[in-house]
């Protein structure tokens, strides 16, 4: 039976996820910064700190850029500001791939040094004995499988999956296989839309859509993207629920005009010996 949501402040752990399967979709937004995680906490089950982050926040072409201590880092600014929502932190790429022990690890590192509820990694068939292995030693694991962003390089660039027979079968399998080595729910990217329900259907944890299908059991986004902060291209698969490079740019551009005729700082924003006490 699907568990909805706690009215409490409790937080949201990894095993109430996995319950939600078939319930009230399960609402995630990446986060990567205190600000950001504090804005969007109230209204998401999970905050994902994304190796995303790397493009988004450090220029990098790829996720590949992201390594393990920027992942810790922005792992522990996002828990300072979440109160609620379940927190789940990227495994970079080639901290995890190599062989089971240094799944186990590099997903220890990060809870220890973080104190996020469950760490993400990419895969399938592949990867199934690294999320045992991680699994085994306590730590909740969300899959991710069909676009795979640490893969782009290989694949040739950012591919839609599951439009031959052959990639849906091993779709289908990656599915299974991080079902049955214990993750507690899987994204799926990038992927062919009846294929993605397709899979939903057949797992018994929760699927978390992008650029999937709607019968998912939750969807998310990176929040840059969703805000319209997004500098770059943005994927077909988002939409903008705000266009905050707007406002940014017109507020720069209201401030340089000012600094530059003398309008601010007005008397509102400096000090003098009598307006006011010792506080900045």
């Amino acid at each position: 039976m699907a568990t909805q949501l706690p009215t409490t402040d409790i937080r949201i752990g990894a095993d109430l996820i996995r319950r939600r399967k078939g319930g009230t979709p399960i609402v995630c937004l990446t986060a990567y910064t205190y600000p950001i995680a504090r804005l969007l906490d109230p209204h998401v089950d999970l905050l994902l700190v994304g190796d995303s982050v790397a493009m988004v926040l450090h220029g990098h072409e790829t996720t590949l850029g992201a390594s393990l201590e920027m992942m810790i880092a922005h792992g522990q600014a996002v828990m300072r500001g979440s109160a609620k929502a379940c927190v789940v932190v990227d495994m970079p790429a080639g901290t995890y791939e190599d062989s089971a022990s240094q799944a186990v690890a590099s997903a220890r590192r990060i809870v220890g040094e973080t104190g996020c509820q469950a760490v993400k990694l990419e895969g399938g068939v592949d990867m199934a004995a690294q999320i045992a292995a991680i699994v085994a030693a306590g730590i909740p694991v969300m899959g991710h499988i069909g676009l795979q962003p640490q893969s782009v390089e290989k694949d040739g660039g950012y591919k839609i999956k599951g439009r031959t027979d052959e990639n849906v079968a091993a779709l289908i399998a990656d599915a299974l296989a991080v079902e049955k080595a214990g993750a507690f729910s899987l994204v799926i990217e990038g992927t062919i839309e009846t294929v993605a329900a397709d899979i939903t259907g057949r797992i018994a944890i929760p699927t978390i859509g992008i650029g999937a299908s709607s019968e998912c059991d939750g969807q998310i986004l990176v929040i840059d993207d969703m805000v319209g902060l997004t500098v770059d291209r943005v994927p077909k698969f988002v939409k903008q629920y705000a266009d905050l490079r707007s406002v940014i740019a017109h507020a720069a551009e209201r401030y340089a005009s000012e600094v530059r005729d003398r309008e601010f700082p007005g008397r509102a924003h400096v000090f003098s010996k009598t307006n006011g006490g010792d506080e900045a």
